[in-house]
Order: structure tokens, then C-alpha cells, then sequence
């Protein structure tokens, strides 16, 4: 599919109320299971990624690996990809924008702290990136759709203020829509779904409000970060301790 298709495409799955559901993936077989699941459109997880390579989370993936992986689960599937980049693994917009187009995805999430050190980047720094990021895509000809991580949520002593000003503030720098990682309390999903003239993303997690609740506040996008890789690791980890005990890993039908 042509990348102008697919970006609007994705775009347009994005509707408050009905929200487009991402299982997060992190390799190409994971990728083709979302696919052949029904779902319309994939997004990767960096953290996910990360784990899968052997790399903590945090930008500590080598680039190239990172890009070659998302390339990979682009070829995979014949939906719509969207990358969770981190904050650009320290590439100038320009750079983001060409390497990202290479790999075939027409989405990326950008995260509004330091990688590393979960630092909160300044909301005006963050603009300037974001706004640089749009002009990029548009000067290369790429229609890109930018979820804008807001961190607001991940610090320990989070403000809703703080994260609705950055939201309105990225959507006006060209986001497409906005993520409030880690927001889980209804009220304040509410707040950001009525106040932020944006498509609104929330992860669902342990704590969070299931999708079905999500929807029902308006809530656009919904993805579930490495959760559900996590979740997988888990059951290996059951299957390999029954293997230690002397039984079978597998329950009865299972191959």
C-alpha cells in the first residue's frame, strides 16, 4: 500500500468512543498474530523490542537494531505500522524522519522525557522537537501520524495541569494525537478527553480501565505498551519450571 494510504488510513482509525485497539508487538511473528487476529493496524513497543534483543528499555537498543526490527514487522503484516521510537534514539528530525520512511511505518510514538534518565523535557524544548519532526515529514513528502507521549503520569508527582497544558501544546505543534502514558484515574482520562482537542491514547494496564471503560470515556486509542509480551514471558516461565518439576509443560491439548 502506498505510505500516503496507510498514514491516512491509520489516521482514520482513531475515533472517540470507538477507540483503535493496538496490541502492542515486538517481532514479526508477533506482528502476523495481531494481524491475522483481526486488528486493523500495528504498533510496535520499544520496550517490548528492547527485551526481545536483550537491551534494558530506555534508548540502550542500538538504532540500527531498532530500525531493522521495525522494518521486519512492516514486511510482515499488510496493515498500517506504527513505531514507538522512544524520543529518537538521538537523531535530528531530518534523520528521524528519512530512517523512519525506510522502514515503511506511517505512525511513530515520541516521548516527552529523556529516555535514559526519565527526565521531563521541557514542554517548549518538546514543541520545537515535535514542530521540526511535522516539517520534516511534510518537506520529504511523508504523511506521517504523530502520537505525542505526554510523561506527565510516569513522574511521581503528577499534575493534571501539567499534562493537559503539554497535550494542547503538542496537538498545536502537529501531533495527531496525544498519549498520556500511565493515566489510569477515570477523572482525569475525562479531563483529557474533553479539554484536549485531540484523539486521546491510553495504555491499558494493570490498575487501568479496561477498553470497553476506555471507550465509554472517549478514549480513541488504546495500547497496551509490553504487557502482553510481559504476560507471555510469565507463562514460558510456568511452562519452564514444570519442565524442571519433572512434568510436561504442556496442558492437556496444547502442542
Amino acid at each position: 500500500m502506498e505510505t500516503a494510504v496507510t498514514a491516512a488510513a491509520l489516521r482514520a482509525l482513531h475515533v472517540p468512543g470507538r477507540p483503535l485497539l493496538l496490541p502492542n508487538v515486538w517481532d514479526a511473528a508477533s506482528a502476523r498474530t495481531v494481524e491475522k487476529a483481526g486488528f486493523p493496524a500495528v504498533a510496535t513497543s520499544s520496550a517490548a523490542i528492547a527485551a526481545a534483543l536483550g537491551y534494558p528499555d530506555g534508548e540502550a537498543v542500538p538504532v540500527v537494531e531498532m530500525l531493522d526490527t521495525i522494518a521486519r514487522i512492516v514486511d510482515a503484516v499488510s496493515v498500517p505500522v506504527s513505531a514507538d521510537i522512544e524520543r529518537g534514539y538521538g537523531m535530528a528530525p531530518a534523520e528521524l524522519v528519512e530512517r523512519l520512511a525506510a522502514t515503511g511505518a506511517v505512525g511513530c510514538n515520541l516521548e516527552d522525557s529523556d529516555p535514559p534518565t526519565r527526565t521531563m523535557i521541557d514542554p517548549s524544548a518538546q514543541v520545537d522537537f515535535l514542530v521540526a519532526v511535522r516539517a520534516a515529514a511534510i518537506h520529504s513528502g511523508l504523511d506521517l501520524v504523530i502520537n505525542a507521549r505526554v510523561d506527565t503520569f510516569a513522574r511521581p508527582d503528577p499534575a493534571l495541569d501539567d499534562a493537559l497544558n503539554r497535550a494542547r501544546r503538542y496537538r498545536e505543534a502537529g501531533a495527531d494525537c496525544v498519549f498520556p502514558i500511565l493515566a489510569a484515574e477515570p477523572e482525569h482520562i475525562r479531563a483529557l478527553v474533553g479539554e484536549v482537542d485531540a484523539p486521546v491514547n491510553i495504555m491499558c494496564r494493570r490498575g487501568a480501565p479496561a477498553p470497553a471503560e476506555l471507550a465509554a470515556l472517549g478514549v480513541a486509542r488504546v495500547s497496551f505498551g509490553s504487557g502482553l509480551r510481559n504476560a507471555l514471558q510469565a507463562y514460558h516461565r510456568q511452562m519452564l519450571e514444570r519442565v524442571v518439576a519433572g512434568e510436561s509443560p504442556f496442558h492437556s491439548g496444547q502442542s
